[in-house]
């Protein structure tokens, strides 16, 4: 029997950015912690034989010094994504003329480092407007992964402005930082948009079928903190329900997922970053074994490319 399908992606967040959005100190400077990651990431990809979606940011790319690590996850088979140039989360504030160049500058810049030209987009804290999607389908891209369905959106972003030292003027900036309550009624399943007269492919991030609680890893990483048994509880059986209501599902990395504590102490703010490396490898590696016991696991671009082959569960949508 044909297993189903689920797609996996990895948001390349760097370190500078995530000091950025928690309004700290020192994020100019770009600091880094790829030439760790990637080769890290890269490493526990290829032990499993898992081709997924990369999600660049064109800062990144720009910068000599991420050529390489950028270079490398293309040529181990990976698909290249766009996550915007400088990774705000305010990109639903733009113009229509802003966002052409900052999707405009992130392609250049990734398409020197890596040789692939973004095909998929994904919005920097889940960030996504009209103009976001008319600019997209204008330049040809072939499916947006920006809606993550649940009603906890404002919960985790009281969580991270209550960590955060933000001016009022940032906290407005950020105000939509993970979605509103209103984004637990975007469908789960793929779909498609109307823009104009085109139609752009949205491949959502799978939340939990009926509940819409989040099931990305970092999620799951904080249950695990709480008991393993109940991370692992928790995932396996959002993956139940993902087979029982016929959702394909397409799961959510990030960086942090591989990295600990012991790597990097800037982020101790982050749920699970004070424990080290070793204990959330372990726990993202149960976790994604379960995931391909029961899924076919392949990129979202071939993801897209297979839907687009059939019929998509669900409509037009906006």
């Amino acid at each position: 029997m044909t297993p189903p399908l689920a797609s996996l992606s990895l948001d390349l967040d760097n370190l500078w950015s995530y000091l950025k959005i928690h309004g700290d100190a020192g994020w100019e400077a770009f600091p880094s912690y790829l030439d760790v990651a990637v080769p890290r990431i890269l490493a526990f990809l290829a032990e499993r034989r898992l081709r997924i979606t990369f999600f660049v940011v064109g800062q990144d790319a720009a910068r000599e010094e991420n050529r390489a690590a950028l270079a490398s996850i293309a040529a181990a088979g990976h698909e290249i994504g766009n996550h915007s140039f400088r990774h705000e989360s305010w990109l639903h504030l733009y113009s229509e003329a802003e966002l052409e160049e900052e999707l405009a500058r992130a392609e250049e810049a990734i398409v020197q480092a890596t040789g692939q030209r973004p095909a998929g987009f994904r919005g920097p804290g889940f960030s996504l407007s009209p103009a976001t999607l008319a600019v997209l389908a204008r330049r040809g891209y072939r499916y947006d992964a920006s809606t993550l369905p649940t009603f906890l959106g404002p919960l985790a972003r009281a969580y991270y402005f209550r960590t955060a030292g933000l001016t009022a003027e940032q906290r407005r900036q950020r105000s939509a930082l993970f979605g509103t309550f209103g984004e637990g009624l975007r469908p789960i399943r793929p779909y498609r948009w109307r823009v104009g007269e085109r139609r752009l492919l949205e491949i959502p991030v799978t939340t939990m079928p009926l509940l819409r609680t989040p099931i990305h890893l970092s999620y799951v990483l904080y249950l695990d903190l709480v008991s393993p048994s109940l991370g692992r509880l928790y995932f396996n059986t959002a993956l139940r329900l993902c087979r029982l209501t016929a959702v394909q599902p397409s799961i959510l990395l990030h960086p942090l997922d591989f990295l600990g504590g012991d790597d990097t102490e800037a982020l101790a703010f982050f749920p699970a970053m004070r424990r080290p490396g070793a204990w959330k490898l372990a726990r993202v590696s149960e976790h994604l074994a379960a995931l391909c016991r029961g899924f076919e696991v392949i990129p979202l671009g071939e993801h897209a490319a297979r839907l687009e082959s059939g019929e998509l569960a669900e409509r037009a949508a906006g």
